[in-house]
């Protein structure tokens, strides 16, 4: 049974009739491109066939009675009094997401009223996969098909708006200080593509990305060390990037050319080097990869995947010993390139196989993570899938 049907089914049970609608959205794997949204750079993102799934129907009370399924097989429940009254910080904890995004909504101008929710998600939690966007997204969605198209209401919001609502919930409401990738990617990419996103511009590009035609796979490895926007260091690369824009007296650090990187670097306060030097490149390794994909050349990313988690590792400072054990086992098994994914401190990584090696990959990899007594870690084949959509 699909997120979706799921939905609908628990919909019925909770509330005894079918809802009005249901969307779902994927979560997403960033092939390459971390910690470029935020500093107005490229991204490279793909969706993943796990998503998650909201049914809705309008109320005319103006409350929020959200139920979401959670891990533990439970329906978990909560209620918000009045939409028109919601207020950043109140409600928190896993409520803050739905109701931010209905907070988000109205405070755009778009009469959100109250709402029946129920969220069944298969988007695995704290994996660095984008669970918690791939949630508001479906939700954001699922909120705009309940409002009444009177006179003077705003026209329904394109794609993009939609993204940047969402990252204002995430942002100011729910309060974690996330960029514009994973919301982007949730809603906009394509089956056997890869979304070529340059942020600052809002240009997006489909590119073909079947990477089992030439005999790869994309391995997902969640090493299950869980991860937090609100909890990690993210906030604080962020301020730094900020702050490195600042002294350098650009827009932001997508505006340091690769070339102007060694002239950049000795202007800067050491301990901001590191954060500039790997956005910088970053972008760079973004283009190459492109250009490579363009030309079909499948198995020549694998380095600018490898080279992206030693920037991350090294000069961001957000992987892991989780991370680096993923990556490092999945390359001396035979991988042609890995890096981690996500925000950093925990998550997933990921590792572009040979179809035919996969296997062996896979069990040494299990083993590694045996061998250092960690949890086994949870591996899968990411395949490029469509954004989010109105199921029913």
């Amino acid at each position: 049974m699909t997120p979706a049907d799921r939905a609908a089914a628990l919909f019925a049970e909770e509330h005894g009739c079918a809802p009005s609608a249901v969307w779902s959205a994927p979560g997403r794997v960033n092939l390459i491109g971390e910690h470029t949204d935020y500093n107005d750079g490229f991204v490279l993102p793909f969706a993943l066939p796990q998503r998650t799934a909201v049914a809705v129907r309008p109320r005319d009370d103006g409350r929020l009675s959200v139920a979401t399924l959670g891990n533990d097989g439970q329906l978990h429940r909560g209620t918000v009094a009045s939409v028109h009254e919601l207020r950043p910080g109140d409600p928190t904890g896993w409520l803050a997401y739905p109701a931010g995004v209905a907070w988000a909504l109205r405070d755009a101008g778009y009469p959100v009223g109250g709402a029946d929710l129920m969220i069944v998600g298969e988007v695995p939690t704290g994996a660095g996969l984008s669970s918690s966007h791939a949630l508001e997204c479906a939700v954001a969605l699922a909120l705009l098909d309940t409002v009444q198209r009177a006179p003077g209401t705003p026209a329904a919001p394109g794609l993009e708006e939609i993204a940047r609502l969402v990252q204002r919930a995430e942002n100011d409401f729910a309060g974690a200080p996330t960029g514009l990738l994973d919301q982007t990617a949730s809603l906009s990419c394509t089956a056997a593509h890869v979304l070529f996103f340059d942020v600052r511009s809002g240009a997006g590009e489909q590119i073909p990305f079947d990477p089992r035609r030439a005999g790869l796979e994309v391995l997902v490895i969640n090493t299950r060390a869980k991860h937090s926007h609100n909890e990690s260091g993210y906030g604080e690369r962020r301020r730094g990037c900020e702050r490195a824009a600042e002294l350098l007296e650009v827009k932001a650090l997508r505006d340091v050319a690769g070339q102007e990187l060694s002239a950049a670097l000795p202007k800067l306060p050491e301990e901001l080097r590191p954060l500039v030097r790997h956005v910088v490149t970053e972008n760079d390794r973004v283009l190459t990869t492109v250009d490579e994909l363009r030309r079909g050349r499948y198995a020549e990313i694998g380095p600018l995947l490898t080279a992206s988690h030693v920037s991350l590792r090294d000069d961001y400072r957000v992987s892991c010993r989780e991370l680096d054990l993923a990556v490092d086992s999945a390359l001396a098994a035979g991988a042609l390139g890995a890096r981690m994914i996500g925000g950093g401190f925990g998550g997933s990584a990921i590792a572009l196989v040979p179809t035919a090696q996969r296997p062996e990959i896979e069990r040494a990899v299990q083993a590694a993570f045996a061998r250092e007594h960690l949890a086994a870690p949870r591996l899968f084949t990411a395949v490029p899938s469509a954004g989010a959509g109105r199921d029913r």
